[in-house]
């Protein structure tokens, strides 16, 4: 006989089954009420050192634990605006409960985590525990190809290159016909994704999806260190499985005496009619689960001294300046970047004791933050917290227990000993930091940054390398929470070389993500367009750096970069004329009247998804009023069509957002096909943000 149980609401649900000979499977997946039944692969995953896998691979799946837990009992909680349902499994020596969690503001998004109890009188060691792993092909045994039709979406980064995506079909290289039904296995490869240490997103993305003619499922795994996810082709179907830290990826081995648990990293997915909707609908979820702060919605203008401008070289000759240009143009928050703590004239390897310096500001650095506030700005400063400089007096004050290890040995990277925030003298530390430097200056904004990444993590206190790291990281979270309990106002930017570390981990928690530290203008429309399929919109900051240099349309092409996302601007303002200046507070002008539209609208891709060498880039913003798109040409041809599928059928009113002082770039609209081509003028580098108001349409 088979249980079933169905869970969620109708935008997304999840059915499962269950037997006496069988674990917890999902069985169906629903969207918009019909449900489709799917591969079922057991649901919980757990991998040990005495029970491997069945047949012998390196999955993340097909464990043998999986196979042998049993349905205990399930419970479903409505906590008021959010609902839980927990399903707990045993086998011999270990319980497992899976605890799924879904927001009313998001009801197409559901986010898992695991719980592992050692049930039974000898140690269990753990070696991986999949948060989340589900079949999504059709339950169709007859099926010629359970692949045909599904596409993938993966991403990829560096330093400088943040957010390359690939849309690609499964059936592929990657999953060639194998003909495993003959030997009565499943197959024992899978295309995975992995990232290790502290740089989550340093090379491969924790985000991705999978989508078929019918159905699209996007995913995030919500980890800020190593992580792992799969897909899989069985004999009967392809399935995914999402995971933290695993001992083959990335050193983890965790051990439980009896009666001790370990909880997994959490892993969300979310479902749509397409990969946009999918992805809109993770979009939903990101604002629904983050933490409540004023700057959610209120996203003031930043300026910061750094890219391409002081370049971490701040004094007070060079600061004041700027701060009086940066309030002429209209900015409401002034963060002054690297070096305002160096004395030596080598500000890489001092960091870690955070005392201004004496040196670059003879009258005290109280005298520039007191004029950022005499300007009308809230003062902002720039951090990397977690680190210690081999030059640094705090490297020989903490003790050796406050920093990460191996055999007895402080880890360098780059000039830096690590923190880790496990240890109460680390955390007492920062905390005395951040404390003194918000009394002392009445810092209301920081620049959290994050150069260094200490690889697979600690051996000290810890069962595994991993083990120890994911203790930091956890710690490292908890750290924030802390923080923010204490000043629940500050805004903190999360930085890390750029976006090395853009995990929703530490975008639940933090307002905003610099995206790139790109320096070149005209590279960086693919990094800002792509930034909403990792992030919010809202959370965006694409570096908007003008220079008295550039042409007027070089200086545009800058600023409608940030425009569609957290305006962040740099750049030499004050050696500007006045009617440069007046280019760069339009802009400004325009990104606070586009503030609700960005942190409510839901992010598509009317040039196809951004390409590194693209000609012509467009990032839009769609919302029930209008649809705001960003659009920049880069050479080629000097015309491109931009589709927008859900205005098709009526007819639309086309504006410019930004810059109205150059020529108006030529559209004309086909309502049959809700496309809109757009004529560039002459300039081959140049760009605009329009606003598409539909007059009549079939808006869906």
């Amino acid at each position: 006989m088979v249980d079933q149980l169905s869970w969620g609401r109708p935008e997304f649900e999840l059915g499962f089954a269950w037997g006496a000979d069988s674990p917890v499977r999902v069985a169906s997946l629903s969207r918009g009420g019909g449900a489709h039944p799917v591969h079922a692969v057991p649901l919980v995953e757990i991998l040990t050192a005495d029970r491997g896998h069945l047949p012998s691979s390196d999955r993340l799946a097909h464990t043998e634990i999986g196979s042998e837990l049993r349905y205990i009992d399930h419970e479903v909680r409505d906590l008021g605006g959010r609902r839980t349902l927990a399903i707990r499994q045993g086998a011999d020596g270990v319980e497992a409960t899976l605890t799924l969690e879904a927001f009313d503001r998001a009801p197409a998004a559901i986010r898992s985590t695991v719980e592992v109890r050692a049930t039974g009188t000898s140690t269990l060691v753990l070696r991986s525990v999949a948060s989340l792993t589900f079949g999504f092909t059709a339950a169709d045994p007859s099926a010629a190809d359970h692949l045909d039709g599904w596409e993938r979406l993966w991403g990829t980064s560096d330093w400088l290159g943040e957010g390359r995506w690939t849309r690609e079909p499964l059936r592929g290289d990657d999953f060639v016909p194998l003909a495993s039904e003959l030997t009565l296995q499943n197959p024992r490869g899978s295309w995975t994704r992995t990232s290790d240490g502290t740089w989550s997103t340093g090379y491969h993305l924790p985000t991705g999806a999978l989508a078929s003619p019918d159905l699209a499922l996007a995913f995030q795994i919500e980890h800020n260190g190593a992580w792992r996810w799969e897909i899989g082709e069985d004999v009967d179907g392809g399935y995914l499985s999402l995971s933290g830290p695993t001992d083959p990826d990335s050193a983890w081995t965790k051990t439980l005496e009896p009666g001790q648990t370990f909880t997994t990293v959490p892993a969300t997915l979310a479902a749509g009619a397409d990969t946009e909707d999918a992805l809109a609908a993770l979009t939903d979820f990101r604002r629904a689960a983050r933490r409540p702060h004023p700057d959610n919605a209120a996203m003031p203008v930043v300026f910061n001294d750094y890219m391409n401008t002081l370049n971490g070289d701040p004094t007070t000759a060079k600061l004041l300046p700027l701060i009086s240009a940066a309030s002429e143009v209209g900015a409401e928050i002034f963060c002054i970047d690297a070096g305002w703590y160096d004395d030596s004239g080598d500000w890489w390897p001092t960091v870690g004791e955070w005392r201004p310096s004496t040196t670059r500001f003879p009258g005290g650095l109280g005298e520039v933050i007191d004029a950022i506030r005499d300007a009308g700005m809230v003062p902002g400063l720039w951090l990397e917290p977690e680190v210690i400089g081999v030059r640094s007096p705090m490297a020989d004050t903490l003790p050796p227990e406050a920093f990460l290890q191996r055999h007895g040995q402080r880890l360098v990277e780059h000039h830096r000993y690590h923190l880790d925030l496990r240890h109460p003298a680390a955390v007492a530390h920062l905390d005395g930091v951040v404390d003194r430097l918000v009394h002392d200056f009445g810092i209301g904004f920081f620049k959290f940054d994050y150069n260094v990444n200490p690889g697979p993590g600690t051996d000290l206190a810890a069962d595994s390398v991993g083990d120890g790291l994911l203790g930091h990281n956890r710690a490292h979270l908890a750290w924030i929470d802390g923080l923010l309990d204490r000043h629940p106002d500050l805004v903190i930017e999360n930085c890390s070389s750029g976006a090395m570390r853009m995990d929703y981990a530490i975008l639940s928690r933090l307002a905003m993500q610099s995206t790139s530290d790109q320096q070149d203008f005209t590279k960086f429309p693919p990094i800002a367009a792509a930034a909403p399929i990792s992030l919010l919109p809202e959370q965006a900051a694409n570096w908007a750096y003008p220079q008295p240099g550039m042409n007027d349309e070089e200086a545009a092409f800058c600023l409608v970069t940030g425009l569609l996302g957290r305006f962040y601007v740099s750049g030499h303002l004050n050696e500007m004329t006045a009617a440069q200046r007046a280019v760069v507070a339009e802009a400004i002008g325009a990104a606070k009247t586009l503030r609700t539209t960005i942190a409510n609208g839901h992010a598509h891709w009317p040039a196809g998804l951004p390409r590194w060498t693209d000609p012509w880039t467009a990032l839009a913003l769609r919302t029930e009023d209008a649809d705001h798109v960003s659009v920049w040409r880069r050479g080629g041809p000097d015309s491109t069509e931009l589709r927008f599928p859900h205005l098709a059928g009526g007819d639309v009113t086309v504006a410019t957002v930004f810059p109205t002082g150059l020529p108006e770039w030529k559209t004309s609209w086909n309502a049959q096909t809700g496309t809109l081509t757009v004529h560039a003028g002459d300039a081959d580098t140049a760009a605009r943000t329009l606003r598409l108001t539909a007059q009549s349409s079939k808006k869906n």
